[in-house]
């Protein structure tokens, strides 16, 4: 199939983000500050108080400064701005943490947050083993996997025409199972029918995708959803950028024929996570 082509991910073992960049470095800077102050708080909270020599000669009276005159009571000491800084900072991020849970939407970046937020099920992790074949039972898709690289113009390698009935890993990424977005790709079709991923569109929220590993192990992935983007406009940080758990990305093309290098216009994405290992 002409116009195979999914652009590589940026090198680097972790997440990749651009757009939120400033903001995630602000809020570092925000936290790192919080620390600080913090630090001072507890400096200052916790300074001990030396007792007076009583053989010691007495002080000279302090004079009371002008603002105190007229005060009568001796009133015990604020908690001071560090302390109200952290406090207010600690309220700010529980509040937005609230309206993230009843409202969904998503208020503090990703990578603040990894700590906090829960996983939305809980997975298994798998140590390191290449892809051998891959299932998908719902689209009666059963096709052995092979290696693939990066192609000469950068992009990640489609397997040869020759084998379009096969799906092609990407050598450079983590293995399925192992935390991050393993990534396969595959033709929706050649000059002479269907290929391997040409009903990879059908594919809906909750069906399984089943990866064979060399090391007889089978990596059962849920899909969480599937997604058509133009080839120029394919959201590299959604597809490639999330290591909070191991993840699977299928990719083919998909869209109208628009013919030339580019082949489809679109790239069909199916986003799926890692739930069950045997």
């Amino acid at each position: 199939m002409a116009g195979f082509r999914v652009p590589t991910p940026e090198p680097g073992p972790g997440p990749r983000r651009t757009s939120t960049r400033r903001s995630q470095r602000a809020w570092r800077g925000l936290v790192v500050a919080a620390g600080r102050l913090a630090r001072v708080a507890a400096q200052v909270g916790t300074a001990s108080v030396t007792t007076p020599d009583p053989t010691a000669a007495p002080l000279p009276p302090r004079r009371r400064p002008a603002w105190a005159a007229g005060s009568g009571r001796l009133g015990r000491a604020g908690p001071g701005l560090p302390v109200l800084v952290v406090g207010s900072l600690m309220f700010l991020i529980i509040a937005m943490l609230g309206v993230e849970r009843v409202t969904g939407l998503s208020l503090l970046p990703d990578r603040f947050i990894a700590g906090l937020a829960q996983p939305p099920k809980k997975f298994p992790l798998l140590a390191a083993s290449e892809p051998v074949g891959i299932e998908i039972s719902e689209i009666d898709l059963a096709a052995p996997v092979h290696n693939v690289g990066i192609a000469p113009d950068g992009s990640i390698a489609a397997p040869p025409a020759e084998r379009a009935q096969e799906a092609g890993w990407y050598d450079q990424g983590p293995t399925p199972g192992q935390y991050g977005p393993a990534v396969i790709v595959g033709h929706v079709d050649t000059t002479t029918g269907p290929a391997v991923f040409h009903e990879l569109s059908q594919l809906e929220a909750g069906d399984r995708v089943e990866v064979a590993r060399s090391d007889g192990s089978v990596a059962v992935f849920e899909v969480d959803r599937v997604g058509r983007y133009d080839k120029e406009r394919l959201p590299t940080d959604d597809v490639f950028g999330d290591f909070s758990r191991p993840q699977l990305r299928l990719i083919t093309c998909g869209g109208r024929w628009v013919g030339g290098e580019t082949g489809y216009a679109d790239n069909v994405v199916v986003f799926a996570s890692l739930v069950e290992a045997r």
